[in-house]
């Protein structure tokens, strides 16, 4: 499908990539992976064409569409979101185009034998086909579907885009690409921007996809669900291995022990030839023999086992100070930005030594609710700091708010103080910041170093309580398990806002949700809190929530005046009638269906005028499917209002 050949790709006096080679085809999920700085994101760029690279190409077939979400873009302002969004359809519209000038022609034109008529025909067939697979008959309801897929409301989409983060702008430029329906899906770090309830609803979209799709991701549980193929990059190499993350980290495990043992067996033969050989090369009854085990040594094919990439963080926080046993305690915090509640009455206190997470949906206030309690916000009601509380805080913008200009060793040495500056060598070293390293200009490190210097930040002083907004953002998928070990380890209090379902697990023991401006309290880990929900992912979780909510909202019967309940029953025989008439609907067109389907299979009957029919009468198939499902919704509504 896609070829990758002989890639080679110089960065600085060593291979980014050397002569690397390897397929893409349809229905792939590749996960692409290796440490920060192996490659991922230029692998990425070469593929879409960003990126030129000094020897090799990227082969496409003929007519082949590719969607790329890079970390990072520039953004146009100016329009709403529904409006951005349906700038992807632009393909649509050209393809609408044509059908309608293709259409006015047949119905204008007699020749109906003609080579030209045909033509016409075959074209026709192909614009509809394509249409139908870019799902050009339902612009609509796909982009709502993928919209608030990605987290946004109906509200939402006639506001500006000018009004959004640059996070909720990335779920934008997702949406758009997600709605072009290319052949090949280049994501990298899609979750990045994403709640737990949005990267799980991606998950199910991606498992779906009629393309194929090559992402890079440091979430191992989205890496795990949605890819059933991993290419590693490493020291300018790849490995390709046919299974999912954590299938792919025990193969890879297998086969560096088979490799090693390979080689010590053959590394051990090649030592007793050359003993032999160097033994009798000068006796003249050996010549036969020598000159046979020469040649032998000759013919064998050298096993080598590639260099081990085993560079990773080391560290641990310094013990925490003792902080009273209450080291937080909010009593009724609220919190507004003008008209915009974000919460209210919230309160709760945290222990000392307790490992909470805040969790919920992007907006619903728990980086506002850590900014609080780091006192950067003001606030309605009570908030107490506990005695000999000392704070730090990894903001979601930590490694952005860095001085570009400084280099990795002085922007540590700038923020040490006492002892501590002695040892900032040995400190940047735990953190891959090792000799020369050290001396880089922050401006010229990718996302993932930055924010290892952000994070050595956090050791510079024992403090007892961390505060983590999002600290795994960048880091790769090693970097993220030495920092979860670290806090595992941590004595001191933590809370943390992650939307990384295994960074979380096992290392949280409390949980809040903040959701519809409420907080409310969770004592368990993530899974804990699924399982409690009797759902297997937060996006159920969020279903059943807002069908119950809906129920609760439902005027009982008994309110009802005798007007009210005369109406209720008319729109209920109303929706009833419709859903009978759909499905009559239905039924005729399954027929048709199953009637053009039979001709279509007969080769003395096909016809492109046939084929044309058949989409036809499965588009309107499909419409009706999707009304009588809204009717039969509508109609149980009405009827539980009744009952």
């Amino acid at each position: 499908m896609v070829g990758i050949n002989e890639l080679t790709v110089n960065f600085g006096e060593r291979y980014l990539f050397n002569k690397v080679s390897f397929l893409i085809n349809k229905q792939d999920r590749i996960g692409l992976v290796g440490k920060n700085g192996a490659g991922k994101s230029t692998m990425l760029k070469v593929i879409a064409g960003e990126n030129v690279p000094d020897e090799g190409n990227v082969s496409f077939p003929a007519d082949f569409t590719f969607g790329y979400l890079p970390q990072d873009m520039d953004f146009v302002h100016g329009r709403t979101v529904l409006e951005e969004t349906k700038l992807v359809f632009e393909e649509v519209n050209k393809i609408n185009d044509k059908i309608e000038e293709i259409n006015h022609q047949l119905a204008t034109r007699t020749d109906y034998e003609s080579e030209e008529y045909l033509d016409l025909l075959n074209h026709l067939n192909d614009y509809n086909e394509r249409l139908q697979f870019i799902g050009g008959f339902n612009i609509d309801g796909e982009i709502e579907t993928i919209l608030k897929g990605l987290g946004f409301t109906p509200k939402d989409f006639n506001r500006l885009t000018d009004e959004f983060s640059g996070g909720w702008r990335m779920r934008i430029e997702l949406a758009k690409i997600l709605l072009t329906k290319s052949n090949l899906l280049l994501l990298d770090e899609p979750t990045n921007h994403l709640d737990i309830e949005s990267i799980q609803w991606l998950e199910d979209f991606l498992k779906e996809y009629p393309g194929a799709v090559v992402l890079i991701s440091h979430d191992k549980a989205f890496l795990d669900h949605v890819t059933n193929r991993t290419i590693e990059i490493s020291l300018g190499k790849v490995y390709d291995y046919k299974t999912y993350y954590s299938k792919y980290l025990e193969q890879r495990q297998e086969r560096r022990e088979q490799q090693i043992a390979a080689y010590t067996n053959q590394q051990k033969q090649i030592a007793d030839t050359e003993k032999f050989i160097e033994r009798f090369r000068s006796k003249a009854t050996k010549a036969v023999q020598v000159q046979s085990r020469i040649k032998q040594l000759d013919k064998i094919e050298r096993i080598e086992i590639e260099e081990e990439d085993n560079s990773s963080m080391r560290f641990f926080f310094p013990p925490a100070p003792r902080s009273g046993k209450v080291v937080v305690e909010a009593r009724s915090l609220g919190k507004s930005f003008g008209e915009k509640e974000v919460f209210k009455d919230a309160s709760f206190y945290v222990e000392r030594g307790k490992k909470i997470a805040f969790v919920g949906k992007n907006g619903e206030g728990k980086t506002t609710m850590t900014k609080i309690l780091v006192g950067e916000l003001e606030h309605e009601g009570e908030l107490v700091i506990g005695h000999n509380v000392e704070v730090a805080y990894f903001a979601q913008n930590q490694a952005d708010e860095l001085d570009k200009e400084l280099t990795v060793f002085e922007t540590i040495d700038k923020a040490a103080h006492g002892e501590i500056r002695k040892k900032v060598r040995n400190l940047l070293g735990a953190f891959m910041f090792g000799g020369e390293e050290a001396d880089k200009k922050i401006k010229v490190l990718s996302g993932g170093e930055r924010a290892r210097v952000a994070l050595c930040k956090l050791l510079l002083e024992p403090v007892n309580l961390l505060i983590l907004d999002e600290p795994t953002n960048h880091l790769d998928i090693r970097s993220k398990e030495v920092l979860k070990d670290a806090l595992k380890h941590y004595d001191g209090t933590l809370l943390v806002i992650s939307h990384d379902r295994d960074f979380l697990d096992g290392l949280v023991e409390e949980m809040y949700e903040f959701k519809d401006g409420k907080v409310k309290e969770f004592l368990g880990g993530v899974y804990d809190f699924l399982k409690s929900k009797k759902v297997d992912s937060i996006r159920e979780f969020e279903q059943v929530t807002k069908q119950v909510e809906k129920k609760e909202k439902e005027v009982s019967t008994s309110q009802l005046t005798y007007e009210e309940k005369k109406q209720l029953d008319k729109d209920i025989r109303k929706a009833q009638n419709r859903t009978n008439n759909l499905e009559k609907k239905i039924e005729e067109l399954e027929g048709e269906i199953e009637k053009l389907n039979a001709k279509l299979l007969d080769p003395t009957l096909y016809s492109d005028e046939l084929l044309v029919e058949y989409n036809e009468v499965k588009s309107s198939l499909d419409q009706a499917m999707i009304d009588w499902e809204e009717s039969q919704l509508l109609e149980e509504e009405l009827i539980r209002k009744k009952d």
